[in-house]
């Protein structure tokens, strides 16, 4: 598979038709006006995930809430036909159906989790409402794409002609089993600081291609997909999640940082568990970036070939980070 062929129109002339209405609306009500002395917004988004990077980079600048940004810049992925990794032209199971996998924090700790859902392309959006409108944190299959239907969310078939396609190929070499491989991984998180040094972020993804039915990753899942302590600070993978999951990757990061490690350290400290557990070089791909209270961030992977995204003070720039192995 290809990792990811980008949508090249203009950011300020599309994204205002890719927005669902449920969560735009909210968004636009906590915009706030920017103070004369206010903190750098910053955001930060795993792979060359530029497009909407700059729309997260861009909402914070006029003034809304880290959570709000963050949302904003996963949805512009999450309606990407041409990303067969997240929302919308996502990669199928094995039985050709996508299922998308999503989760949310905002600074005051508070979470939501999506996970398994069908036929709703904003998974992000529906995490943070599981999160403010039910006393819930995580929400699953039917339940999910149930209490979507509630909230004013549209169904769409989310299994495009091209995804469709390489699905059937797949199928015609007659291996029955995901694709485990360093290019197939490429959820979108992103965690923003707002103008208050308040942290928050979003991590949404159509998971491992041609998983089994019902397979879920580290996305959606609090302390291995993302992790924010408004205190210290946040991280976000990307890649094989099983292998975060099991060493709780994004909340291992955050507590090395409280620990007094830097995100680089913290980051780096986070794929040497994973590599140490296994028998050589790994065949597969992890990922993270991080972020602390005082906007310094940090990213590694296992492989090089991983980059990320960070806009501050107007500038949104690709950064290609260590590896632990270069080849």
């Amino acid at each position: 598979m290809k990792r990811r062929t980008f949508i090249k129109h203009s950011v300020n002339s599309g994204f205002g038709m890719l927005i669902a209405p449920p969560f735009l609306a909210a968004c636009n009500n906590n915009q706030k006006d920017m103070g004369p002395n206010t903190i750098s917004p910053i955001s930060i988004s795993t792979w060359n995930t530029s497009s909407a990077n700059s729309l997260a980079g861009n909402a914070l600048m006029k003034g809304k809430t880290a959570l709000d940004a963050a949302i904003e810049g996963v949805a512009f992925e999450e309606m990407n036909k041409s990303n067969t990794t997240v929302g919308w032209g996502g990669a199928p199971d094995r039985d050709g159906n996508v299922s998308l996998d999503a989760c949310v924090m905002d600074d005051k700790g508070n979470c939501g989790a999506v996970l398994a859902v069908r036929d709703v392309v904003h998974v992000a959006a529906l995490a943070r409402d599981v999160m403010e409108k039910t006393p819930h944190v995580i929400l699953a299959g039917e339940g999910a794409r149930k209490f979507a239907l509630t909230q004013g969310y549209k169904t769409e078939n989310l299994l495009t002609e091209d995804s469709k396609k390489a699905w059937q190929e797949w199928l015609k070499k007659g291996n029955y089993a995901p694709e485990i491989n360093v290019e197939n991984h490429d959820t979108i998180g992103i965690l923003c600081r707002d103008q208050w040094g308040n942290l928050s972020g979003a991590c949404t993804t159509s998971g491992l291609a041609y998983k089994m039915m019902g397979r879920v990753g580290d996305s959606p899942i609090i302390g291995s997909g993302l992790f924010i302590d408004n205190e210290v600070g946040g991280a976000v993978a990307t890649g094989m999640g099983e292998e975060v999951i099991k060493t709780v990757g994004s909340f291992l990061i955050v507590e090395l940082m409280r620990q007094g490690k830097s995100p680089q350290e913290a980051c780096e400290g986070a794929i040497d568990r994973i590599v140490t557990k296994q028998k050589g070089k790994p065949s597969f791909q992890v990922a993270y970036i991080a972020m602390n209270k005082s906007g310094t961030v940090g990213a590694s992977s296992i492989h090089a070939g991983f980059s990320y995204m960070k806009y501050e003070n107007n500038v949104n720039e690709n950064i290609v980070p260590s590896s632990k192995f270069n080849a």
